[in-house]
């Protein structure tokens, strides 16, 4: 299974929670992450951190997102303080501009370990689910 596509509606967002093939838990996300979209972010982030992959390895997958505000990057930002309580990084493939530059511009790019693409996540993960 690949991604899900991008929402042509304004204002949506999808999330999926995926156990890739490599033993790791991600979190794919596409539209629109505002004030009213946060919080199915952060209920799918909450299911994210309860995963318990193999080998600990957490990711959420922003490439399909074309906007972030700063109400979700708040949720990102509660979940990586959560993913070290729990002894583990929260890895971010931040995607294009509208995820990446948020999270520079406010420097909490620092509190995550950030990626190109999935493949480049420990073990490797791919779009592949089990």
């Amino acid at each position: 299974m690949s991604a899900p596509q991008d929402s042509t509606r304004p204002g949506t967002l999808v999330t999926r929670l995926e156990h890739q093939s490599s033993g790791a838990a991600v979190v794919w996300v596409s539209g629109e992450i505002d004030t009213l979209t946060a919080p199915a972010l952060d209920e799918a982030l909450t299911a994210l951190l309860a995963a318990d992959p193999s080998d600990g390895v957490v990711g959420v997958e922003l490439s399909g997102v074309g906007f972030l505000a700063s109400s979700g990057l708040a949720v990102l930002i509660r979940a990586a303080h959560q993913a070290r309580a729990q002894g583990r990084d929260l890895h971010l493939v931040a995607g294009g501009r509208a995820v990446a530059r948020p999270l520079q511009v406010t420097g909490s790019d620092r509190l995550f370990t950030l990626h190109d693409d999935l493949s480049t996540l420990p073990g490797g993960a791919s779009s592949q689910v089990d």
